[in-house]
């Protein structure tokens, strides 16, 4: 008995096999049918990724933006890193469903690029893991964990990613600030106003462009960007 069938399917994105978990309601079900549950980063992925390269995504979720790049763009690789430790058995069993575990895993760790990195860091869980991050916004979190982090430019230099996908609830400001951006080629990120104002925005936008970053108008939008290296 493989593991697709001894697991019930709740949804289905772009051939992707998600399975029914608590996670999941009759509207978050609709939305993957439709593909337009996180459907902005998905489209973005799919335009930019190939099967030459490496995928660093930080914010699985529920798995279903990197299984669907790993199914259907087919990279060498989609090394995924989600914070919430709730998530992490739904992840993977989505990953088995899919047949998909020799070309995409999931950490349980915080990458950082700040030079003063903590071995841990406090990973604030809401009612739903949409909300939940490492910003305490309103003080409505139900739970505080403390993650483990890794350092960004070490895991980089580890996995040699090309492509950059990043959905972190806030925290791409901070990362953004210390980050090296040279190894990719492409990066799709969701950026967060509620969390640091519209100024974080623009400055996330500026360090892109300063890096080199050119926004891909077609596939982007104003809180999604995908942008590509320039010549």
């Amino acid at each position: 008995m493989t593991a697709e069938t001894q697991t019930e399917i709740a949804a289905e994105c772009l051939g992707l096999k998600v399975p029914a978990s608590p996670f999941l309601n009759e509207t978050r079900i609709r939305r993957i049918n439709a593909a337009r549950y996180e459907g902005q980063e998905i489209a973005g992925a799919l335009d930019v990724v190939g099967a030459d390269d490496v995928v660093l995504e930080i914010g699985a979720g529920i798995g279903v933006v990197g299984g669907v790049i790993a199914l259907n763009a087919r990279p060498r690789a989609v090394h995924a890193f989600e914070a919430n430790p709730a998530l992490i058995p739904t992840i993977e069993r989505l990953y088995r469903a899919n047949g998909l575990t020799d070309r995409i895993g999931v950490r349980n760790v915080v990458l950082m690029s700040a030079p003063d990195r903590p071995d841990t860091v406090p990973f604030h869980v809401r009612s739903s893991y949409l909300g939940s991050s490492l910003i305490d916004r309103d003080g409505r979190a139900r739970e505080v964990v403390q993650v483990p982090t890794a350092d960004f430019a070490e895991t980089c230099a580890a996995l040699s990613p090309t492509v950059l996908v990043m959905d972190i609830e806030g925290g791409e400001l901070d990362l953004l600030r210390h980050a090296d951006l040279s190894p990719f080629r492409a990066i799709v990120i969701e950026f967060h106003p509620e969390a640091y104002g519209v100024e974080g925005m623009r400055e996330c936008k500026t360090i892109l462009r300063q890096a080199g970053f050119v926004r891909v108008d077609e596939t982007s939008t104003r809180t999604v960007w995908t942008c590509v290296k320039g010549d």
